[in-house]
Formats: C-alpha cells, sequence, structure tokens
C-alpha cells in the first residue's frame, strides 16, 4: 500500500511538471503571436504606405500608383476658368510679318468679273507659324594692315570667337537650355540639334556648353547665398540621388525668388555646413523644413524653426488608414492642423497678420489634449519607443508646429522646397543618374540659375545666352 501510494505520488508530481512545463510553453507562444501579431500589422502598414500617406515620392509608388488625392479640402468654386480671371488665347497682331490677299474673280450673282470692282470690306484671318530653321552663318574677317613702316598689324577677334569655325552662344544656350531646363539626356539633346535646328554637334560639345555656363556663374552664385543668408525666412530640403552607382544628397535652400543646391556625400549636419546657407542664419530668421533632426542641433538652434504640416499630414492620414484604433488618435490632429490652415487663410483674406490670442490658445490647448489622448492610446512598445509615440513626439514641437498661426508669413508647409527639389528627381527619372560628382554638380549650377531667373519672371534662353558670353544676371543685392 505504503508502495502505491509513492508510485502515485510520483505520477501526480510527474504530469504537475508537464503541466508546468506546458504553461511555460503555452506563455512563450502567447508571447511569440503577440509579437508576431504586431509584425504582421505594422508590414501591412508598410505594404500601405503610399506618396498620398506618408513622406514617400511619387516615384515609389510603382505600377499601383495611387490616384491622386489632396490634402486640400474641397472649395466650392467650379472647375476650370473662375469669373474675371485673365484669359489667355491668340489674338490678332496690328502688324503682321507678311500679307497676303485673295479677291473673289468673279460675282457669286450674275458672274461678271470682278478684277477692278472696289473693295469694301476685309476679312482678317493670321496664321502663326514656324519658318524653316536654319543656322546663320556670321564671318568674322580680321583685316591685317601693313604701315608705312612696313610694320604688318592684325585685327584682334571679338570675344568668343577663337576658332576656325565654331558654334556661337546661342546655340549653346539652347543646348543647356534642353539639357538642363527640359531634363533631355544627352543623346537626345544631341538629336534635337540636328532635326530642329539643322546643327550637328555632339555628346562631348554638349557636355562643354555645360561647363562653360557652370562655369560663368560664379559671380551669380555669391550673390544667390548672399540673399539667401539674408532672407527672413528660407525652405530648406534634401533628397537622395545616385551619382558614380553611389547614394549622394541633394540639399535646397530656396525663397519664392531665389533657388540654391548642394551636391553632398551626407545628409545631415556636415553638409549642411557645406552649403553655407543656414550657417549664417540667426534669429529672428525662420527655417521652414521636416523633421530631420539636424535642423534643431546646434548651432541652428539660434534661429526660429517652422516644420512643414504636410508631413503631418501625410503621416498622420497613413495611421488614420490603418484601423479605428489608430484613426481615434490620429483624426484630431489632422482636423487641427485643417482647421487652423482654414482659419488663417480666412484672416489673409481680411487682412490679419496674425490669428486672435483667444483663438491661437484654444487651438493649442486641443492641440495638447490630442497629444495626452494620443500617450494615453498607444501602448509604448517592448523596445523603444516605436513608430506611433515617435510621431506624437515630433507633433510636440508646438511652436514649430504652429508659428504659421502666430506669423502668416510663414507658410502651412514646405512646399517651395519640395518643389524646387522635385526637379533634381524628374531629371534621375527622365535621364538616370549622373556618372561623376562633377558633372552633377555642373548641372545643379547651371539648374539653380534657371529656376531663379524663372521665378524672377526673366527668360530663360536670353539668360543662359547672357552667361555663357559673361554677362549673367545678378540677383538684388540684399538691403
Amino acid at each position: 500500500m505504503h508502495a502505491s501510494n509513492v508510485e502515485q505520488a510520483g505520477v501526480i508530481g510527474e504530469l504537475e511538471a508537464q503541466v508546468e512545463q506546458f504553461a511555460r510553453v503555452i506563455d512563450q507562444l502567447v508571447a511569440r503571436n503577440e509579437v508576431l501579431t504586431a509584425e504582421v500589422v505594422e508590414l501591412r502598414r508598410r505594404l500601405g504606405l503610399n506618396s498620398r500617406n506618408s513622406s514617400k515620392p511619387p516615384s515609389s509608388d510603382g505600377v499601383r500608383k495611387p490616384p491622386p488625392r489632396s490634402m486640400r479640402e474641397p472649395s466650392t468654386r467650379k472647375p476650370g476658368k473662375q469669373p474675371g480671371a485673365v484669359g489667355k488665347t491668340l489674338t490678332r497682331v496690328p502688324d503682321p510679318d507678311e500679307v497676303m490677299e485673295y479677291r473673289p474673280p468673279r460675282c457669286r450673282g450674275c458672274h461678271a468679273d470682278l478684277a477692278g470692282a472696289p473693295v469694301v470690306d476685309v476679312d482678317r484671318r493670321q496664321v502663326v507659324d514656324l519658318p524653316p530653321i536654319r543656322p546663320v552663318v556670321i564671318e568674322h574677317r580680321m583685316m591685317s594692315c601693313e604701315c608705312a613702316c612696313g610694320t604688318v598689324t592684325k585685327a584682334g577677334a571679338p570675344q568668343g570667337v577663337s576658332a576656325a569655325v565654331q558654334y556661337g552662344p546661342g546655340a549653346a544656350a539652347v543646348a543647356v537650355y534642353l539639357l538642363v531646363a527640359q531634363h533631355v539626356p544627352f543623346a537626345r539633346v544631341v538629336r534635337i540639334m540636328a532635326d530642329l535646328l539643322g546643327l550637328l554637334v555632339s555628346p562631348g560639345w554638349v557636355n562643354n556648353c555645360l561647363a562653360r555656363a557652370a562655369a560663368a556663374l560664379t559671380a551669380f552664385r555669391d550673390r544667390l547665398r548672399a540673399g539667401l543668408a539674408a532672407a527672413d525666412l528660407v525652405h530648406f530640403d534634401e533628397t537622395g540621388v545616385r551619382v558614380g552607382g553611389r547614394l549622394w544628397w541633394v540639399h535646397v535652400a530656396c525663397t519664392a525668388l531665389l533657388t540654391s543646391y548642394h551636391l553632398d556625400e551626407r545628409r545631415g549636419q556636415e553638409a549642411m555646413q557645406r552649403h553655407g546657407i543656414l550657417p549664417d542664419m540667426s534669429a529672428p530668421q525662420v527655417a521652414v523644413h521636416d523633421g530631420w533632426m539636424s535642423y534643431f542641433k546646434a548651432p541652428y538652434d539660434r534661429i526660429e524653426h517652422a516644420l512643414c504640416n504636410a508631413h503631418h499630414l501625410r503621416e498622420l492620414a497613413g495611421w488614420a488608414e490603418t484601423g479605428d484604433t489608430n484613426r481615434a488618435w490620429a483624426q484630431p490632429f489632422i482636423d487641427l492642423l485643417r482647421q487652423g490652415n482654414r482659419l488663417v487663410t480666412k484672416a489673409k483674406a481680411d487682412g490679419r497678420t496674425h490669428l486672435p490670442d483667444t483663438t491661437y490658445t484654444r487651438l493649442l490647448k486641443r492641440w495638447q489634449q490630442a497629444i495626452d489622448n494620443a500617450e494615453a492610446a498607444i501602448a509604448p512598445p517592448a523596445k523603444g519607443r516605436g513608430d506611433r509615440l515617435a510621431l506624437v513626439d515630433r507633433l510636440k514641437a508646438t511652436t514649430e508646429i504652429w508659428r504659421f498661426a502666430r506669423d502668416f508669413t510663414v507658410p502651412f508647409d514646405n512646399n517651395q522646397a519640395e518643389r524646387d527639389i522635385r526637379m533634381i528627381k524628374l531629371h534621375n527619372k527622365i535621364s538616370g543618374a549622373w556618372r561623376k560628382p562633377a558633372n552633377a554638380t555642373r548641372w545643379l549650377q547651371v539648374r539653380e540659375y534657371i529656376s531663379t531667373i524663372t521665378k524672377n519672371g526673366l527668360d530663360t534662353l536670353t539668360a543662359l545666352r547672357d552667361a555663357i558670353t559673361g554677362n549673367a544676371w545678378l540677383p538684388p543685392l540684399p538691403e
């Protein structure tokens, strides 16, 4: 009997040990399942990210590119031309280059000859067309004259005329315009020059034109940097590009009238220092940018900052699309930013320079409440802060996010920089990557010139020709 009890107790002990082991395994599986479930949710969220709901560029959307969806709210305006807006259409010129007259040969009534009949009315119709395009060859003859003393003196050649036969600055300006302003690859520039202009050029000649134009813009770049460093508000952004098979970064600093590009191997503060715009700024100047932390590090903390709220809206919309739980904390931020933008737009139309203090205070109070609700609703991950709480942490930069509501010279977003940087991505998409940093730098130097003269309403081809002939346009000196 005693042996039987001992045996039974042993069996029970083994069963209890197995139960404890199975319980531990179950706990491990439950924990593992929670981790995998969270990973699946995160992977699904990442798969759903696109240019509409994140900071990913449109070029990354691929063949499943979503339909365009503006972050702007619908307006009450009808599509198309607005009442009172100035229209653009072809109008007749008073002095046409060529006039061709047509007389009716016979009367359509009695069929009499109308050769000598008086003209009682004229119906004028004008056709605007291009004449056949052919190069114009100008020959420069430098005469040699013999003096009575027997010395022969030869006249000097005009500036820029250095070869027996060469293409002039007008042809070079067109080549650079196609290459930089219209993002046409070298081989296609050669083809266009031959087909449209009758100029048989080579890719090497086109590249030489680019180098000449870039070298002629030294004074322009100095004036450009001085203007940006003195501006009240400057937009900043950066984007990755492929140069020589490696990842490089193009930095942009710009205003509504100025554009400066800088190519660098790095994205962060070292590159910003080498660009030389941000280090020269100080309060009360304002730098508008995204939430990249390099912009906030010393010595850049001595200037005022404004964050791009288009970035915030895209990120918040991305989280709101992942389910009701995330929508509950993300949507209040979206609604507040849109409401603030509407209030600022209306106040600007009314001639105000900032929102009333009571309105601004009420918005900030609701913003802080949204932050508190989000932190309470988001469960912290096992390690780190996680993407959601990291976004909420960035949204705590209340002064920088809502600066547009206190100072109407500060925009709601950083679209100015994004528009200027988009031209770089467009060029890479059309023409491919640059092979050498030197080529990329030259292209960017000419591109910032074209962008700036376009913003100032100048003719691009004329400005390029002036630059190639050593008379580049210079931005006005900062006051």
